[in-house]
């Protein structure tokens, strides 16, 4: 088989395997058809529905698969009205990790990350936000923690939207870490480096 019989061919094959599009309103006899099936565009006028949109709202009270969220102490931090004292899930160090991860990302821009609220945008004139290591926020339950950082409060805006509710729970644990060595006693540190410590005002 010379060459221009070879490309002739393929070419016929090619054209046999493309199909153009049909019109807008294809004729009967192609309704059935598995290239061209008919189908709505998005944002297409329907003549089915009375408001004319092919688009559907999804119908009230739909729970997306895997989104039913019915465990109300993990994804609102509360138990009925009241919230949880502690955060749920497991304390260990990947958790605290990805909670110190987090909060530099998203809380340390304001509150510093140490959480003493002396971050970069204070500095640049933005409302200084409450001490994170004072009484105030280390006497909140872990689930008050979340629901402010879920819903926001006064000048700090909401983080529902960008954090996931296990990063959430990160930071709280985190926090709590922030909290702790800011207010650490000797009795915090091992024995065996009690000898370390110098206190505050010792020559050294």
């Amino acid at each position: 088989m010379n060459r221009v019989v070879m490309l002739a061919l393929i070419s016929a094959a090619a054209l046999l395997g493309c199909r153009g599009q049909p019109s807008k309103d294809p004729p009967i006899h192609i309704i059935d058809d598995m290239d061209w099936q008919p189908k709505y565009q998005p944002q297409e006028e329907s003549k089915f529905f009375a408001d004319k949109r092919a688009m559907r709202a999804p119908l009230d009270n739909t729970v997306a698969q895997g989104q039913l969220r019915e465990d109300e102490t993990y994804f609102q931090g509360k138990v009925g009205a009241n919230f949880v004292a502690v955060a749920p899930g497991e304390t260990n160090e990947g958790r605290l990790r990805r909670g110190q991860e987090r909060f530099n990302i998203y809380c340390a821009p304001c509150h510093d990350r140490t959480g003493s609220g002396h971050g970069m945008v204070v500095k640049r004139g933005y409302p200084p936000p409450i001490d994170l290591n004072g009484d105030r926020v280390r006497l909140l339950a872990d689930g008050e923690v979340f629901n402010v950082i879920t819903n926001g409060v006064r000048n700090m805006p909401s983080y529902g939207a960008q954090i996931p509710e296990a990063d959430r729970w990160a930071i709280v644990t985190w926090l709590r870490v922030l909290q702790r060595s800011q207010h650490a006693t000797l009795e915090d540190v091992p024995p065996e480096f009690r000898d370390r410590i110098v206190k505050e005002g010792a020559a050294q």
